[in-house]
């Protein structure tokens, strides 16, 4: 196994919004903070569903890093790079290709569900239904153990462990692998050998979950160990062969409850987004004009703060008192809706406040963004290339 490495990416769509920033770069802030971590554009992504609107993707690219980076996501602390920068993503995609039955590629969720939500476009392609394939490189090229998703996200993640599990099965067996796995434990030394061996026979013999995490951690922790001895111990501790990839661990994160202006999930499609960037003065409008409780005509009739999309900003920013206050100032028309709105408009300032800061270096030279991304770029090729050494010798490729 390797060190906890997380992995995320996003599809350039363009300047983000409230709704990105709440569901899923709020948590990669926090995540950077606590493990290694990569975070990726998702470019070749992006053509699974728009190939045929190419023009749209550079410039989205660009304004969507600026806003990760307006968001606090830190180059010092996570790298963060573009798919299409590093070509192994594309070989690792082909090689799982030849191992991956067409059948697991069909019965992933979201495939027929994209295709009915995206109806007016032609999705009968290769590339949209080998997307969850493009994803478990993306995942396994790194061999990244920890992958944050939401729940609608996780049968693609379960896919990415049975691709890994099934590449190991049929690559992992190298020749002499027991006889090299052997020599390997005797390397632990007599007392951590004899632990070793003990946990993989309450494994294998009982399945104790316990007892595999035991040993995995005693092999976590053995400096003297090659990278190759280090997977056969990995492998034959779990009864199949060298672990070649890693079998990544989801990282279940809360389904953003950042609504729209009108209500509904925020959505450019919708028209109802408040951007991260956003002019302060267009945020105060947008917010004062947002439609509210349709029984308050008049300044002086009661309302139901459940009927009003309003309310929904104050599950997300307000505290137990401002809440209070809402809930009996509408009830008993004791508040306007413009006052019910103002803490809102006080809270997104104050969050954006920072952002706006941490953006004017990259806004006045946009030649640190693109440097930004050329190191990470850098950095990710080369440890996607150590995973693509092993692979190819796995599989017979490597010639040398």
């Amino acid at each position: 196994m390797f060190a906890d490495r997380v992995l995320s990416g996003m599809r350039p769509t363009g300047s983000l919004h409230l709704g990105h920033y709440h569901g899923v770069l709020k948590n990669w802030v926090k995540l950077q903070q606590q493990y290694e971590c990569l975070f990726f554009v998702a470019d070749w992504h992006a053509l699974t569903t728009h190939y045929d609107t190419p023009e749209i993707i550079e410039q989205n690219v660009w304004d969507m890093v600026i806003d990760w980076l307006a968001a606090g996501v830190d180059p010092s602390q996570a790298i963060l790079f573009i798919q299409s920068k590093v070509p192994a993503h594309a070989e690792l995609y082909l090689l799982l290709s030849m191992m991956t039955p067409l059948g697991w590629l069909e019965r992933v969720p979201t495939y027929k569900d994209q295709q009915e939500k995206l109806s007016e476009k032609d999705l009968s392609t290769y590339g949209f239904l080998g997307y969850p394939l493009l994803q478990s490189a993306d995942i396994l090229i790194y061999r990244a153990n920890r992958v944050p998703v939401g729940e609608d996200q996780a049968p693609h993640l379960e896919f990415t462990r049975e691709i890994s599990r099934r590449f190991n099965h049929i690559y992992g067996k190298e020749l002499g692998f027991e006889e090299k796995a052997e020599l390997a434990i005797k390397k632990l030394g007599s007392k951590k050998s004899k632990l070793y061996a003990e946990l993989r026979n309450l494994y294998q013999e009982q399945g104790d979950e316990h007892a595999l995490e035991e040993a995995r951690s005693l092999l976590n922790e053995q400096q003297n160990l090659s990278l190759g001895d280090r997977e056969r111990l990995f492998g034959y501790l779990e009864g199949g062969g060298k672990m070649i990839l890693t079998e990544p661990e989801t990282l279940l994160t809360d389904a953003s409850r950042m609504p729209g202006l009108d209500g509904q999930k925020m959505s450019k499609s919708y028209n109802n987004t408040i951007s991260l960037r956003e002019d302060p003065e267009s945020i105060r409008k947008k917010v004062r004009t947002m439609p509210t409780d349709p029984a308050r005509v008049r300044r002086s009739d009661p309302g139901d703060p459940a009927k009003c999309p309003v309310w929904q900003f104050h599950l997300v920013y307000s505290d137990d008192n401002t809440r209070e206050w809402v809930q009996r100032g509408c009830k008993n028309a004791e508040i306007g809706c413009l006052d019910c709105k103002s803490p809102i408009i006080d809270k997104i300032l104050a969050e954006q406040a920072p952002m706006y800061e941490r953006i004017m270096k990259y806004e006045e030279d946009p030649t640190l963004v693109r440097n930004i991304i050329a190191d990470g770029c850098e950095k990710a090729n080369k440890l996607a290339e150590e995973t693509m050494r092993d692979i190819r010798e796995a599989m017979g490729l490597s010639y040398s």
